[in-house]
């Protein structure tokens, strides 16, 4: 599997974002019933796995094959090669869909968060995990971040109820975020020009890719000043300011909008 450093992995990615990430699988699973689960963006299913059990059927969905096949491998985990904007599934078809950092890598996240809309039963609940606008680095991967109330409204475009939370470490988790910060801002100011923002994306991309291919096992094998950071560091926080990490939203009772899409079925 490629490595870009947007997929949490172990021994590459720092513990702070593998924690971050274990911590809103660990929100969803506290708050998924029974039924059929989809996990959209599924990655390697590290965290995926999870989110089965107690009554429920899990598919992890992700748009690299050879990825999907690892998730697979790895976890014996049903898993689907589709697009986020494009789900084979049809409409009304599964009781819970999780969507953990991956509306922020649509140019239109209103078409991803209408397929996840269409595909849920009635009752369906589906989550969204994103980083908070305010505190997310430089990164050319987000391309569609959010404040609270920018999230609120575009959900509630196709979703009747709709509760913003937010996703945040402790005083460690804050420490080791603003040290990383840190570096990548020393790391932008040596583009004084600012060429990055001139190349062709598709350099601009992969020169930021290799960089943390570069970085990313350096700053793994860092033990953070005051203690490991694992997934107990982070809480979910009701009131969000501009430090604020991640936004965690859930979104209830999808509106009617279904499209007469036959595609696969859902596990049964």
């Amino acid at each position: 599997m490629k490595l870009t450093g947007e997929r949490p992995i172990q021994g590459s990615t720092p513990a702070s974002l593998l924690a971050l990430h274990d911590a809103g699988y660990r929100e969803v699973r506290a708050r998924l019933g029974s039924g059929t689960v989809v996990d959209l963006g599924c990655g390697l299913g590290d965290a995926a796995v999870g989110l089965a059990g107690d009554g429920r059927r899990l598919l992890g969905v992700d748009y690299h094959h050879p990825t999907a096949v690892a998730a697979h491998r790895r976890h014996g985990l049903d898993t689907l090669v589709a697009d986020g904007a494009a789900l084979p599934l049809r409409d009304r078809s599964v009781d819970q869909v999780c969507s953990s950092h991956l509306i922020e890598h649509f140019l239109r996240p209103e078409q991803h968060v209408a397929e996840v809309s269409r595909v849920l039963r009635s009752g369906g609940t589906a989550f969204f995990v994103t980083p908070n606008a305010p505190a997310d680095f430089e990164n050319p991967y987000h391309v569609s971040l959010f404040e609270p109330g920018q999230l609120a409204s575009l959900l509630g475009r196709f979703f009747d109820d709709v509760e913003v939370l937010g996703l945040d470490g402790d005083d460690v988790v804050r420490a080791d975020f603003a040290r990383r910060r840190h570096v990548a801002e020393r790391i932008l100011r040596l583009d004084r020009w600012n060429l990055r923002r001139r190349l062709p994306r598709s350099w601009y991309i992969g020169l930021h890719a290799l960089s943390r291919r570069l970085l990313y096992p350096l700053l793994a094998r860092r033990r953070p000043a005051g203690g490991d950071i694992t997934a107990d560091r982070f809480a979910i926080a009701r009131t969000i300011d501009a430090d604020t990490l991640v936004l965690f939203a859930v979104a209830r009772r999808p509106r009617a909008r279904v499209s007469g899409r036959r595609r696969a079925d859902a596990p049964a």
